[in-house]
């Protein structure tokens, strides 16, 4: 089986933190439907670690991250990108500044289409949502659930700050284990409250929780980066040699 046209180059706007933008090129990589390398989409990754911490800025506690974001669009769109995404969940309250510094390419957004995956699973659905203190504040997947009429919720201030313990605990290369059991109560919180679906909406969640309730977004995000970059592209017949 071999391709005929030509997939679009797909720039990743990741480094926020490492691990999860290795595990979002991991999901990419899986989802593509490929027999043999050349099927696979040609990728440039922008990995930059030094951006500035995304929730600290939603909650006033540090400095605005669009310079680094808009300067990681620019160097993907000069790399010959021709699609982004970008493999953090909390990146996405600067969603526009990153559209506007890489038009007219297109970049994707990732808890618009993983809302939009929720719905068309669970339509109705009463959603938890296990996010970053900042996505929470900016509402991001409050107002994308709640805009496919689905109910949102999220964990108490309580809860919340074993989250965020977690999710630090992966950024900082600790036992999952031990992160794993810090997401539990808010977990179990949501399940009690009536959700029937977790969003895993911070892109370190995923690399906690393996369930069938649990939506992955990292991993819907690599779907559609998918969809979108072979939407061009026909599968024939052919020699399968690599």
């Amino acid at each position: 089986m071999t391709r005929r046209g030509r997939a679009l180059k797909v720039g990743i706007l990741g480094g926020m933190g490492p691990a999860a933008t290795a595990d979002f090129y991991t999901k990419l990589v899986r989802s593509t439907p490929a027999v043999t390398d050349q099927d696979h989409v040609p990728v440039v990754i922008w990995a930059d670690p030094t951006i500035p911490d995304r929730t600290a800025a939603l909650l006033g506690q540090g400095p605005d991250p669009s310079p680094w974001l808009e300067q990681g669009a620019h160097a993907l769109v000069l790399a010959g990108a021709e699609l982004l995404a970008i493999p953090c969940n909390t990146a996405h309250a600067f969603l526009d500044t990153v559209r506007s510094a890489a038009s007219p390419v297109h970049v994707l957004d990732m808890v618009a289409e993983t809302a939009a995956e929720v719905a068309r699973l669970q339509p109705g659905a009463t959603v938890g949502v296990l996010a970053t203190t900042g996505t929470l504040k900016a509402e991001l997947y409050q107002h994308a659930l709640a805009g496919r009429g689905l109910t949102p919720l999220v964990p108490d201030d309580t809860t919340q700050l074993g989250v965020m313990s977690a999710i630090r605990h992966v950024k900082a290369g600790g036992d999952l284990a031990e992160a794993r059991q810090l997401t539990a109560p808010a977990l179990q919180s949501l399940y009690r409250s009536g959700a029937t679906a977790v969003v895993a909406a911070c892109t370190e969640i995923p690399l906690l929780l393996q369930s069938s309730d649990v939506v992955d977004a990292t991993a819907v995000l690599a779907r559609a980066v998918v969809r979108r970059a072979l939407a061009d592209v026909r599968a024939i017949e052919g020699n399968p040699c690599h």
